[in-house]
């Protein structure tokens, strides 16, 4: 705490250092409760301790018990996975401190009479702060003396200041745009307004992506198969052994005891352990893992170079996929400063020219050249002469005019006055001196001539903040307006719009995405300014203020993309409403108002020039405040998507094959593949063919689901491959092969369907795809015939090569037969056609162009009966509805004399046509079937006047 050396220029002394020792004794300290970024700790463990990480680590120690070191290669995927994800998050987190610098690091404080500068965390509750111009207001507090306007577009969304008096409150979080004042603050710490918009953001919010909901799906898939299967295999195994070692022992008495003590259980188990743990392994989708990580965090390193920082890897995924995109007005279109939009010349029968833009075809302007100029000289000379207390009005006109050939020296300024609502001053001008004044149309001019320009003034004002130009005769040493005051113009001011922000809207727009604006600006500005960046529907908005209930906004989200006057809640609930309706929903957003609906939000975005808050819970961060970026941000999660579904099929392709291989080896022992003879597979087949792959430029349009995209692809080869190995396992027991032929002969046929499922994949072949296909095909024969030992490869014998060879083109004549299935599956559809006695179904396949086409029956006579049966129930149903709702409808039809006469309790038991009622006779009510219920068709009636 520092003393100031300023006197202090108010009445108000403050509190007393006893007051503030009490305070701070009862913990009525401003302590700091911003949203904070994870700490390392927490998020090193989040990285770590993982199923995924779990499982691995189990199955490690299972090979480090059998003494196989070199089997251990599959932990390096392991620690590059969790590498990357500590990295990237730490990186993140790096960036994300370095941009949350608090825009007010101190505060002055009245105490005991003097001045003194505190940290933020010193302000005690009541005690009495001075604010000025530019300063954040650091917590609740109510205006003593002074006045000043306030922005509070952060928390409100309300772009244009808030004149504040004594007794008016001051929300923390917001900024003193122009004035002085001392406040008495009124709530410290948690009870802010900021810490409770953030304390309400402050849980986890659950990632939604496809991708890693899918991968969470598989990784819980197989282990919950693990335990079972890998138990199972085990004791396969093992059974194995100990029945060949029965078999050649002379003591028929054996036992599994004996068996162990023998010593020659241990190498048994050895092995049993190992082919298990390779089972289990390839049911593990584990370089899917490390290349859907890589890949995001390449996507991150890019972006990060266009200035654009991911806070999470899937948050890029997300925003491709998104088909509800939020914009905040304040911060995302526009850039949160003001801008002149126009200048207007005053015409003496009430209407308006625009300066410089008002012609006729002839060429001619609707008023004087000289107006105009002196126009423009009077804003600018204004401006230039309360430029030393400038507000955003006065800052938007010192831009507009920075390149004015001449600006007139001011030789008296009158500041801006929020009781007069109107600046001016003394020009010095060619012909001497000249007095003008800007301000509200209605403050600054007559009865009279406020009514002939107020058609104009409410036109222009449809848009833009409207400040008339007049000319006076001068001030009183009061600063008042000496004479009328004589409109020589006017001034539109709007919020200035990013230059990016139509053409980033335009390509959302050609994308498909659904545009809404929610902002806390009244919801004319908003609708104006939608229109003008091309938003769809902006001429229809809401103020979110008569949305008073839960009906009334879930209503307006199916009608209405423009919102207006929304508070942070209810941004929030308007977000959830869309998620409801099934919807991927994005929101951008700067302030503190958007945080809670930022952290709903399936991807949330925020300008680096935002409130610390908005920035720590937003997923991506546009570190230079630019929303062109988010296109880029689109195209690389289109690119990550699009590759890892086609290289995703290699992963899942062994991933498949080794479950159901895993369930035949229960049967009929042992597990053919090692996992050294896996890493050969994992390499070439699949690990390195699919990080290539993943790299490549793609910007087609996300289609369908990722899990099911992946699947299409990938059981064709998992199937091939799987009635390979059978094949080879058949084989070897028909013909004695040993386990190391057997392994041999598997990889081989694997190899080959691996082979297709790449050439597939990589069709239509580019340079890159053909010298891959070369690679992985060279590096296969290589590992097979330089490397045997270290991959445990046998040599065949010419029965067995020949029997590989056969076995090998089976699988790829297998999978090409189902990939091709698959693939037409999904042009295929069904047509029901009757009239031919029995029910025929008309597959098309193709389209209905195509010659491939089937015609069959719907099925047995007993489930047509059963149809027949089910059918004639629900046309019961029906006309049990339609006779209860016309029963209805002519009860409403009947006058209340009839009514009344009726006995209570009495029931009408049937419903007699609306002919044979007298009463009835001309009004005809119809009731009949319509979709999802039924519609009864009323009469139109007409009422009878009075006598």
């Amino acid at each position: 705490m520092d003393s100031t050396n300023a006197d202090n220029p108010f009445d108000e002394r403050g509190l007393s250092f006893a007051e503030v020792e009490e305070r701070i004794s009862a913990g009525k300290v401003n302590v700091n409760t911003e949203l904070k970024t994870k700490s390392v700790r927490e998020l090193v463990i989040e990285n770590v301790c993982t199923l995924f990480n779990l499982i691995n680590v189990v199955l490690a120690v299972l090979v480090i018990i059998t003494g196989a070191w070199k089997n251990l290669t599959f932990l390096g995927i392991v620690f590059l996975n969790t590498a990357i994800g500590i990295i990237q998050a730490l990186r993140s987190k790096h960036m994300v401190d370095k941009l949350t610098l608090l825009a007010s690091k101190k505060a002055v404080a009245v105490r005991d009479g003097s001045l003194v500068e505190l940290d933020l965390d010193q302000i005690v509750l009541d005690d009495a702060i001075r604010l000025g111009r530019g300063d954040q207001i650091p917590a609740d507090a109510v205006v003593l003396e002074g006045e000043c306007h306030v922005n509070e577009s952060l928390l409100t969304g309300e772009s244009n200041p808030i004149h504040k008096r004594p007794g008016d409150e001051l929300m923390s979080g917001s900024f003193i745009d122009a004035g002085l004042v001392v406040a008495r603050v009124v709530h410290v710490g948690a009870d802010n307004y900021v810490a409770r918009i953030n304390n309400e953001a402050k849980y986890v919010k659950k990632v939604n992506s496809e991708i890693m909901n899918a991968l969470n799906a598989i990784v819980r898939f197989a282990s919950v198969l693990m335990v079972p299967l890998g138990l199972a295999l085990f004791i396969a195994s093992a059974r194995t052994s100990f029945t060949a070692w029965c078999d050649l022992a002379p003591d028929s008495s054996a036992t599994v005891v004996s068996w162990i003590a023998s010593g020659e259980a241990q190498a048994a188990l050895s092995s049993a352990t190992l082919s298990t743990v390779g089972a289990l392994l390839g049911m593990i989708p584990q370089g899917l893992v490390l290349l859907t990580s890589s890949v995001l965090a390449i996507a991150t390193i890019r972006l990060a170079r266009r200035k654009v920082l991911a806070q999470q890897l899937y948050c890029i995924e997300t925003l491709a996929r998104v088909d509800v995109l939020c914009l905040d007005k304040t911060g995302t279109i526009t850039s949160g400063h003001m801008e002149v939009e126009g200048t207007y010349v005053a015409l003496r029968d009430g209407s308006v020219a625009r300066s410089g833009a008002d012609e006729d075809r002839a060429g001619a302007i609707s008023y004087r050249r000289e107006d105009a100029e002196e126009l423009d000289r009077a804003l600018s000379g204004i401006a230039h002469a309360t430029s030393a207390d400038a507000n955003e009005t006065c800052t938007a006109l010192l831009h507009h005019f920075a390149d004015a050939p001449h600006v007139p020296s001011a030789v008296r300024a009158i500041a801006f006055s929020s009781a007069k609502k109107w600046s001016g001053a003394v020009l010095a001008c060619a012909d001497g001196e000249a007095s003008y004044v800007m301000g509200a149309a209605q403050f600054v001019l007559g009865r009279e001539d406020f009514q002939l320009f107020e058609a104009s003034v409410n036109r222009l004002a449809s848009s833009c903040r409207v400040l008339v130009v007049a000319r006076v005769d001068g001030f009183t040493d009061e600063g008042d307006i000496v004479g009328d005051a004589r409109p020589i113009g006017f001034v539109t001011i709007r919020d200035e719009i990013r230059p990016s922000a139509a053409e980033t809207i335009g390509y959302f727009r050609e994308q498909g995405v659904t545009l809404n604006v929610i902002s806390g600006d009244d919801p004319r500005t908003v609708s104006s300014i939608a229109r003008v960046v091309g938003i769809p529907g902006a001429e229809a908005f809401v103020d979110a203020t008569t949305l008073d209930t839960p009906a009334k906004l879930d209503a307006a989200v199916d009608r209405y993309h423009v919102f207006g006057r929304v508070t942070p809640q209810q941004k929030r609930e308007l977000v959830v409403a869309l998620q409801r309706r099934g919807h991927t929903v994005a929101m951008t957003g700067d302030g503190v108002n958007d945080v809670l609906a930022l952290k709903e939000a399936d991807c949330s975005v925020a300008m680096a020039a935002g409130s610390d808050a908005a920035r720590n819970v937003a997923e991506i961060v546009l570190v230079e405040n630019d929303f062109a970026a988010m296109p880029a941000v689109v195209a690389e999660g289109r690119r990550s998507i699009n590759n890892l579904q086609r290289s995703a099929a290699l992963f899942l392709t062994k991933t498949l094959f080794s479950m159901g291989l895993a369930a035949i080896c229960i049967v009929a022992p042992p597990y053919p593949f090692q996992p050294i003879t896996m890493t050969l597979i994992n390499f070439f087949c699949i690990g390195f063919p699919s990080f290539v792959l993943a790299l490549e430029p793609n910007r087609a349009r996300v289609r369908g689901s990722f899990l099911a995209n992946v699947l299409k692809k990938a059981l064709p080869a998992a199937v091939g491959v799987l009635a390979t190995s059978l094949l080879c396992i058949l084989a070897a027991g028909a013909f004695g092969f040993g386990q190391e032929l057997l392994s041999t002969m598997c990889l081989i046929t694997t190899c080959a369907v691996g082979l297709c499922l790449i050439w597939r994949i990589s069709v239509p072949f580019t340079p890159l795809r053909r010298a891959l296909f070369m690679f992985v095909a060279a590096g296969l024969a290589v590992g097979v015939t330089v490397f045997p030992g270290f991959f445990s490869i046998a040599r065949p014998t010419i029965w067995a090569s020949l029997l590989t060879a056969v076995f090998s083109l089976a699988g790829c004549a297998i999978f090409y037969r189902l990939a091709d299935a698959m693939e037409l599956s999904s042009a295929r559809s069904g047509r029901l056609a009757t009239g031919f006695g029995r029910g025929v179904r008309v597959s098309l396949r193709g389209g209905r162009r195509s010659r491939s086409s089937r015609v069959d029956s719907t099925g047995s006579s007993a489930r047509r009966a059963i149809e027949a049966a089910r059918t004639r129930m629900e046309r019961r149903a029906t006309a049990r509805e339609l006779a209860r709702a016309e029963e209805h409808a002519q009860e409403g039809a009947l006058g209340a004399e009839d009514r009344a006469a009726r006995p209570d309790g009495a029931r009408r038991v049937g419903v007699e046509p609306a002919g044979k009622r007298e009463d009835v006779r001309k009004k005809r009510y119809r009731v009949e079937q319509a979709h999802g219920g039924i519609r009864v068709k009323m009469p139109k009636t007409t009422r009878k006047k009075d006598q």
